[in-house]
C-alpha cells in the first residue's frame, strides 16, 4: 500500500533582520495550550491522482484562507513520516493577521458524542529562523536546515 502523501509551502520573506517564515499554530484542543513544537508548515493531503504541487497550493489555500503569493516554488524535498510530506519554499509576504482557516470536526470532549469544529490553524505568524526552530514540530525542522542552504546558494539579488 503506497504511503499516504502530504504537501506544503514554506513561504519566506527577507526582511532587515534576515529570513522569516510563515507558520501557522495548529488548532484543535490538542494544541490550545501549547506553543513549543506546535506550529506547522501549512500543508495537507493529496486527493486522488493529485499532483504535490497542486496540493501544496491548494492546502495553502484552504488552511490560510489565501492563496500563495505570486512567486516560483523551489522544491524542498520529502520526509518520511506517518506520511510522505512534500514542501515548496516560496518567496513572499502576507498579512498573518489576515489568516482565516478551514475547519475540520472532531468529537469533543472525547466519548461525549458531541462532533464540534475547530480550526485547521488558529492563527499564523512569521518567525526568524531561529525562532522558527523553537516553534515548527521537530518533524518538519528539517525543512528549516534545507530552506537555509537553498538561500546560501540563491541569496537576494
Amino acid at each position: 500500500m503506497p504511503p499516504v502523501r502530504s504537501s506544503g509551502i514554506l513561504l519566506y520573506r527577507r526582511g532587515a533582520g534576515g529570513v522569516e517564515v510563515l507558520l501557522g499554530h495548529m488548532g484543535g484542543p490538542f494544541w490550545a495550550r501549547r506553543d513549543e513544537g506546535a506550529w506547522s508548515i501549512p500543508k495537507g493531503e493529496h486527493e486522488a491522482g493529485e499532483e504535490g504541487e497542486a496540493a501544496a497550493r491548494r492546502e495553502f489555500a484552504e488552511e490560510l484562507g489565501l492563496p500563495v503569493p505570486d512567486a516560483e516554488l523551489h522544491p524542498l524535498g520529502e520526509l518520511r513520516g506517518r506520511k510522505l510530506l512534500a514542501v515548496w519554499a516560496a518567496e513572499g509576504d502576507l498579512d498573518p493577521g489576515a489568516v482565516t482557516s478551514g475547519t475540520f470536526p472532531l468529537e469533543w470532549p472525547p466519548r461525549s458524542g458531541r462532533v464540534q469544529e475547530f480550526p485547521e490553524i488558529d492563527r499564523a505568524a512569521c518567525f526568524d529562523l531561529a525562532a522558527a526552530r523553537a516553534k515548527l514540530v521537530k518533524a518538519q525542522l528539517p525543512f528549516l536546515d534545507r530552506l537555509a542552504a537553498h538561500l546560501a546558494v540563491h541569496p537576494a539579488g
